[in-house]
């Protein structure tokens, strides 16, 4: 069951990177501009990006290469994939591309970021370094 999460948290980055993607693919309601399902959707990006710096966080972290630069380096990872998925809505009918929307995925993303350098870099928290196990046990 370890050998199965670790290959989950592996390829989960990837696997949620190409899920963005494809909901990024999707047509727009032109409609629905002004809705409160609009609304919702747009706020989102906080989430949708911090979510993806937390997967590849586990991912690093399940293979030993976790610090406080790759850290940094999977910021830089994750805006610049926000940077993408904006510039590739641009030519997705109905839906629009806005620095607005990349300023969203960058805080979700800063946010994220803040977190782990409290939880792992500061105060080692259990869960967090129990994954770092996952990597010891499959002998790699």
């Amino acid at each position: 069951m370890k050998k199965a999460w670790y290959w989950v948290l592996t390829i989960a980055p990837i696997a949620y990177m190409w899920l963005i993607w494809m909901l990024s693919s999707v047509p727009g309601d032109p409609d629905a501009a002004d809705t409160w399902e609009a609304a919702v959707k747009d706020s989102l990006h906080f989430i949708e990006f911090g979510i993806l710096y937390w997967l590849f966080a586990f991912a690093l972290i399940v293979h030993g290469k976790w610090s406080k630069q790759t850290s940094l380096l999977i910021v830089l990872v994750c805006i610049g994939y926000g940077a993408i998925d904006e510039i590739h809505q641009m030519y997705t009918p109905f839906r629009t591309a806005t620095w607005f929307d990349l300023f969203k995925d960058a805080v979700g993303v800063t946010v994220s970021y803040l977190i782990m350098r409290w939880t792992y870099f500061k105060r080692a928290d259990h869960f967090l370094h129990k994954l770092e196990l996952l990597n010891r046990r499959n002998g790699e």
